[in-house]
């Protein structure tokens, strides 16, 4: 199995000197501003991927693209469970 890199490798552009502001400033935060920094982080992700999803599968439905999305976050069996228990958007007459 490949190494994963080391916190350092992967920050080899931020000085420790900026990275100790940094985490200053996320130990201060409230948790409200937490929560809502990884909220906005993981809404990034999810755009990033549905992105990516979609220039490598152009003629893909919503549908179709919504499934690769949960394959990707959450594996094949529960991209198959989730499948299996909601229905599809035609089906729900929302094409």
């Amino acid at each position: 199995m490949k190494r994963l890199p080391t916190w350092r490798e992967m920050h080899m552009d931020t000085t420790p000197e900026a990275e100790a502001i940094q985490f200053a400033f996320y130990r201060s935060a409230p948790g409200w501003r937490k929560l809502a920094m990884m909220s906005s982080l993981n809404r990034s992700v999810r755009t990033l991927a549905m992105s990516g999803l979609r220039s490598r599968h152009p003629n893909a439905s919503l549908e179709e693209l919504r499934y690769l999305l949960a394959e990707l976050l959450y594996g094949t069996e529960i991209a198959e469970k989730i499948r299996s228990v909601v229905p599809a958007a035609g089906a729900l007459g929302n094409e």
